[in-house]
């Protein structure tokens, strides 16, 4: 099984994006950007890692 980088990273990013900008209509655009964005990147990097393992695992024989 091949990995194929920017189909597997495209929503994430799609998804964040779409989070923020969500966001700075609640809190203020500096909180959202100093505070939220930071966490949600390094949230869905840290997901999709595991998430990459997990699939490698469970398609090995």
């Amino acid at each position: 099984m091949e990995f194929d980088f920017v189909p597997a990273v495209a929503p994430l990013v799609v998804i964040v994006a779409v989070a923020t900008v969500a966001l700075t209509s609640v809190m203020q655009r500096s909180t959202v950007l100093m505070m939220v964005l930071p966490s949600m990147i390094v949230f869905s990097v840290i997901a999709f890692f595991l998430g990459m393992k997990h699939g490698e695992f469970r398609a090995s024989p």
